[in-house]
């Protein structure tokens, strides 16, 4: 059975944020209470150290997603491009506002942060966290991070090669081509080719007689050739 959140889930919007929401993005880490601040950066941060590390976001190879509510940002998720690895791979952080936190949108963030992570070429994510953040262990375990535990800290790893195999197989696959509209019409019945014929015939007839002409066509089926009006 599905487990209900004790609030209604969150009705604004996800999106990968750009240069210009840095502000945004500033104001709801500042936001964050002393608890879910210590859950964030595993540890205890002054304002100055929180405000240095958000513009720092924004000047080196990370990404951003955030949920937006009434033109706040209440939510975000961090993926931050790894060097040191074989692989290319990201370290991912989420940080929820107090008030919007026990309503599924963690995992809306995380969603949407791994559709970012396959979008970039991410083959592994990496998560790390104190002990006590049970949120971010239970949101771990969801999207099957395998955790362990190292030096006070729980680690683990979110193998993302076979989502990323599906998506580039979906981007190899030819699109179809767009079929000309001539292509898609039938062509003219007997009936409709038959009227058209004597509609034809009919127009003509009236114009030769007009010109002192026989028409086209009499009771044998013969063509007579019009007369020369002088």
């Amino acid at each position: 059975m599905a487990r209900r959140h004790p609030f209604p889930s969150p009705a604004g919007t996800i999106r990968v944020l750009s240069p210009r929401d840095l502000p945004l993005f500033r104001e709801h880490l500042l936001r964050l209470d002393a608890s879910s601040r210590r859950d964030r950066f595993n540890g205890v941060t002054d304002d100055q150290f929180v405000a240095s590390y958000a513009a720092r976001c924004f000047a080196g190879r990370t990404s951003v997603v955030g949920y937006f509510e009434d033109g706040a940002m209440r939510g975000a998720a961090e993926l931050h491009e790894r060097t040191d690895m074989p692989e290319k791979s990201a370290e991912i952080a989420f940080s929820v506002e107090r008030a919007w936190q026990h309503r599924g949108l963690g995992s809306r963030l995380f969603e949407r942060l791994i559709e970012r992570a396959v979008g970039l070429g991410h083959v592994s994510l990496y998560v790390t966290t104190h002990p006590q953040n049970q949120a971010m262990k239970a949101l771990a375990r969801k999207f099957d991070a395998g955790l362990h535990f190292e030096n006070l800290e729980a680690a683990g790893t979110i193998d993302l090669s076979g989502r990323l195999a599906q998506d580039r197989k979906a981007r190899a696959r030819p699109r179809p081509s767009a079929t000309p509209t001539s292509a898609m019409e039938p062509p003219a019945g007997p009936n409709l080719a038959a009227a058209m014929s004597g509609l034809t015939k009919a127009v003509l007839d009236f114009q030769f007689a007009a010109m002192g002409g026989a028409g086209f066509g009499g009771a044998s089926g013969a063509t007579e050739v019009p007369r020369t009006v002088r």
